[in-house]
């Protein structure tokens, strides 16, 4: 295994608090050329930390990653061109960025299972395990966290717009990995204002 898996993998022998105020959480959002698992691939990655409720803007990433595959009709929407002057990083060095700035903290995404898939069949496409971080997703906490406040009714899904409508966030830089990170992070913060406990929430609450 590479040096900067290791150095990952290590990374997790320290024990996570169950103290939410002392978590780092990782907001992470990924662009890519589709939503098929074996033949799309991931054009940029996009993260935010957050930790004791405050967003850390200089705590970011954002990596483009050249691919030889390439779908016109996806960059209509995430606006990425196949030939644009922004710098690209391999695949493999991305995922080294990437890993390096995850360490052991808690992923949190909308709709998680896409991104994180994407990111493992990366993964597995140098070799490399998948992702060891646990993960929350802000569409099924805000579906808890409607659960607890009001009886309205329920939809089967909530879009990341039904959440950036919702909180009244701006969707100015919707569709780029870093802005959805951005909106990820603050309706992830809402949520956790609006949840309601007999008792400051926990992670294992989160997760429960």
């Amino acid at each position: 295994m590479p040096d900067f898996w290791s150095t990952y993998e290590k990374s997790f022998d320290k024990k996570i608090s169950n103290d939410i105020k002392s978590v780092r959480f990782v907001v992470l959002d990924t662009e890519t050329t589709g939503f098929d698992y074996d033949n799309d691939r991931i054009l940029c990655i996009g993260a935010i930390g957050l930790q004791n409720n405050t967003i850390t803007i200089k705590d970011s990433l954002e990596v483009f990653v050249h691919q030889e595959h390439y779908n016109i009709e996806s960059a209509k929407i995430h606006g990425i061109l196949k030939k644009g002057k922004i710098e690209r990083l391999s695949e493999k060095e991305a995922l080294k960025q990437l890993l390096e700035y995850l360490g052991n903290s808690i992923l949190v995404a909308h709709h998680t299972k896409f991104d994180v898939t994407m990111i493992n069949r990366a993964l597995e496409r140098h070799g490399l395990p998948k992702l060891k971080n646990k993960a929350l997703d802000t569409a099924v906490l805000y579906k808890k966290a409607l659960l607890t406040t009001t009886l309205m009714e329920k939809k089967e899904q909530y879009t990341l717009d039904d959440l950036a409508d919702k909180f009244d966030i701006s969707k100015e830089d919707r569709h780029t990995a870093i802005g959805d990170s951005y909106i990820t992070a603050i309706a992830f913060q809402k949520i956790l204002n609006r949840m309601k406990y007999k008792k400051e929430p926990t992670l294992k609450d989160l997760f429960k």
